[in-house]
């Protein structure tokens, strides 16, 4: 075959999907990997250290596979996360049920990413790792939410009535939600308030233990900002549960020690901030589409807004500092064309 972008029988190059995913795929778990080694150190109940080795070990393991890949293609090796944002002789900064929440969050987000990026890659060896990904983190899953069943601290969601009858909506109030006559909250409003409200817990708690023990000032005072959105966005769901009479999630526990000796560096929490916010904008898009009710729509999408310009300030910051990544890009063929 002509062409130096052809593929070819014996070698099928990666395209941008494959490089996208892998690339964001090793960051992500290199800093998983320093999250949980750390967790490992400092857990005590052997319950919820057994499910942080295997979440471990998974993390290890892809990383592996995405090292010999990218080995393969010559393609340079992200750096990522390293044993130098770690610090495993930190005293204890999270608790027992805050880290199997941790645990179990995680897995939610890997399963939504593992499955999408098995749908979107299409090498053999790529779509093997994805597969693989996606049946870990499923046990993964299963493992941590166990664990919160057998120690009586799983929260469900809502329940609600079963209806006695198929129903056609015929009225357009339906949609309504500005009015005092607007219809209850459907099944699937009330799973992604829920989600939503578990999630932001999650995030509150974790910005809690990172501006305590940030070492820069300024990220010390991004991260406050961050725990403070994340606790407005909770309250304002929660509102939603509780004008319809229905129960929220409270929280797990305190989840933060009074340690102030840093186990993770500015660089990797300021990571995860960036994380957790592109999960939110996607669990918020997600909303939004599954919530015809139009104050939930004009909710999910003013937060949208406040979680989008808040991700750009993190990325910003992390700019600033040197500690952005810059990820993989196409050609520049006007500067290509000028030299």
């Amino acid at each position: 075959m002509a062409g130096g972008n052809m593929e070819t029988s014996s070698h099928i190059r990666l395209t941008s999907s494959e490089i996208a995913t892998l690339w964001t795929s090793y960051l992500n778990n290199s800093m998983s990997i320093c999250v949980l080694e750390y967790f490992l150190k400092t857990v005590e109940d052997e319950q919820i250290k057994s499910a942080i080795e295997d979440g471990l070990q998974y993390s290890k393991e892809y990383n592996q596979i995405i090292t010999e890949i990218f080995n393969t293609e010559e393609f340079p090796i992200p750096q990522g996360f390293t044993e130098t944002d770690v610090n495993l002789k930190a005293p204890r900064l999270f608790t027992d049920i805050f880290i199997i929440n941790f645990l179990k969050s995680m897995a939610k987000i890997g399963l939504v990413t593992y499955s999408l990026s098995f749908s979107i890659v299409s090498r053999e060896d790529v779509r093997s790792l994805y597969k693989y990904c996606t049946e870990t983190t499923i046990k993964l899953d299963e493992n941590s939410i166990g664990v919160l069943k057998k120690q009586g601290l799983y929260i469900r969601p809502p329940y609600i009535s079963y209806p006695d009858k198929v129903r056609f909506v015929h009225d357009k109030s339906f949609l309504a939600g500005f009015t005092t006559h607007r219809r209850p909250l459907t099944a699937q409003e009330i799973t992604y308030l829920f989600t939503n409200i578990d999630t932001n817990t999650l995030g509150n708690t974790l910005m809690l233990g990172f501006a305590q023990t940030a070492e820069s000032k300024d990220v010390q005072k991004f991260i406050w900002k961050g725990q403070r959105i994340s606790e407005k966005h909770k309250k304002q769901f929660s509102q939603k549960l509780i004008d319809e009479h229905l129960p929220t999630p409270g929280p797990w526990d305190t989840g933060v020690t009074k340690s102030t000796e840093a186990p993770f560096s500015d660089k990797l929490m300021l990571y995860m901030t960036s994380f957790l916010n592109t999960s939110g904008i996607s669990n918020y898009g997600l909303a939004m589409g599954a919530s015809p009710r139009h104050d939930l729509g004009l909710l999910y999408a003013r937060l949208v807004a406040e979680i989008v310009k808040f991700s750009e300030d993190t990325a910003d910051l992390m700019i600033e500092k040197g500690w952005l990544e810059e990820p993989p890009q196409s050609e520049n063929r006007n500067k290509l064309m000028n030299n």
